[in-house]
């Protein structure tokens, strides 16, 4: 990658926040370097998000390691069917594997549960239901997954993390269902208005990412428009949803201003007030 694919460093903050949401295991910098340019925008904590059990073990060593770090550890919705049916759209960056039925899912559940336990694991997620390119046993294996992570969550007392793509009605209803933890969190909220309201009513926070940028996300504006700001988080899913403009470009927690800067106008506050809600609440949702 060369320098030019890089985003410049933003202006930095005045008043430090966190990254609710990263995955330095994607990105190209060294967990140093990417510590190191965060801090230099006064983005001071980050929380690493494992997707599969390799990736929640990574998560929780690298949470050890740096103080500046916490971990969620889960197997991300579609980690679930593949490793029930060797699905091969699921989530894997280790590539395809052979199915392992109901045995194999229930022993990579157990170890995300030993991970829960451990002190710098400060969340159970990312897990949830995700719609886009699953069928139907796909979705009674994310399901069962998603429940399972909820028991988990709520008996560690760790913040549950939740993906949600294309599934809202169906995330609602097992959260309901089965009882949310005390501390919830929409990673990457993809709700409309009316999803926000709800949320806001069961007191979820809502973590909103570089996408609330994009040209055509006037209804993800509307609803962070709605949205209480004591239940507001900022992340950036990097290397994922890099925000505008520097869309397309690798993302990482040092752009976290920019996705910021873009939330503060949609709320009609400086970025002030909104950088210190943001960490209140973040320290509040990870318990930190």
């Amino acid at each position: 990658m060369s320098s030019k694919d890089t985003p410049p460093l933003p202006e930095p903050l005045r008043v430090p926040v966190a990254d609710s949401h990263t995955h330095l295991d994607m990105q190209d910098a060294t967990v140093e370097e990417g510590l190191a340019r965060a801090a230099a925008v006064n983005v001071t904590t980050v929380i690493q998000v494992g997707c599969d059990v390799k990736g929640s073990r990574w998560a929780a060593e690298t949470a050890a390691a740096h103080p500046s770090v916490y971990a969620a550890v889960a197997l991300h919705p579609n980690e679930a069917p593949r490793i029930v049916h060797g699905d091969p759209d699921g989530w894997s960056r280790q590539g395809g594997r052979e199915p392992g039925g109901k045995a194999a899912l229930d022993e990579a559940l157990a170890e995300i549960d030993r991970l829960a336990a451990l002190d710098q694991v400060r969340g159970v997620g990312e897990t949830g239901l995700d719609y886009f390119r699953t069928g139907p046993e796909g979705m009674a294996a994310q399901e069962e997954s998603f429940r399972a992570h909820i028991e988990i969550a709520k008996r560690h007392g760790k913040a549950l993390v939740i993906h949600d793509r294309e599934a809202h009605a169906d995330v609602l209803r097992v959260l309901a269902d089965a009882g949310a933890p005390e501390r919830t969190v929409f990673h990457c909220y993809s709700g409309d208005v009316a999803m926000a309201r709800i949320c806001a009513d069961a007191g979820y926070f809502m973590s909103f990412a570089g996408n609330v940028t994009f040209k055509n996300a006037q209804p993800l504006r509307d609803a962070l428009s709605v949205a209480p700001i004591e239940l507001i988080l900022v992340e950036t899913d990097a290397p994922f949803l890099t925000p505008a403009p520097y869309r397309g470009r690798p993302n990482a927690p040092y752009l976290i201003p920019v996705t910021l800067r873009a939330m503060a106008e949609v709320k009609g506050v400086d970025e002030d007030t909104l950088a210190s809600a943001i960490n209140e609440n973040t320290a509040r949702a990870f318990d930190y």
